[in-house]
């Protein structure tokens, strides 16, 4: 962990503060913790703890934000990227630049990502529409769509889930 106010504690995965701390400083512990489960070469087990760490990456953010969360052939963490970010309620994603970006990383599997800046993590219609779309496209390049989150204060729902994939 990078932050300059944590050591290494004595325990594996335990820390000890430097000095004291602001809820800012602990909202960016908290998110370079979340960026780090979700590093190269990680492999996605546990459903609920992704949701949790995509959580705390996503819900403070005061726009829509569209990320990709690729995979190599075995569900193990190529990268995660932030790749499109909007306003209030919306964000403009771009199918060819989404398939760039998996053929760029060479990812076998991806799952989509967006938060709604609301807190109400319910999708849309066009939450839906995009998801199709986005599977679509991905499949032409050999990229499996695993799933579609949607992120907010309340929680995450998972489009696959919910059968929309």
């Amino acid at each position: 962990m990078k932050y300059r106010k944590l050591i290494a504690g004595e325990t594996t995965g335990t820390y000890v503060m430097e000095s004291p701390v602001t809820e800012a400083d602990i909202l960016q512990i908290t998110q370079q913790l979340a960026m780090s489960r979700l590093s190269k070469g990680r492999a996605l087990t546990e459903p609920k703890q992704v949701f949790s760490h995509l959580q705390t990456l996503l819900q403070y953010h005061e726009y829509e934000v569209f990320a990709l969360l690729l995979l190599d052939s075995k569900h193990r963490v190529i990268a995660f990227r932030e790749i499109f970010s909007g306003t209030l309620d919306a964000a403009s994603v771009y199918p060819r630049e989404v398939v760039k970006i998996a053929l760029e990383h060479n990812a076998a599997a991806a799952i989509l990502v967006h938060n709604h800046p609301s807190g109400d993590p319910e999708p849309s219609q066009a939450d839906r529409r995009l998801t199709i779309a986005l599977k679509n496209a991905l499949s032409m390049i050999g990229t499996q769509t695993l799933d579609h989150i949607v992120v907010g204060h309340e929680g995450c729902i998972s489009l696959a889930e919910r059968g929309y994939l």
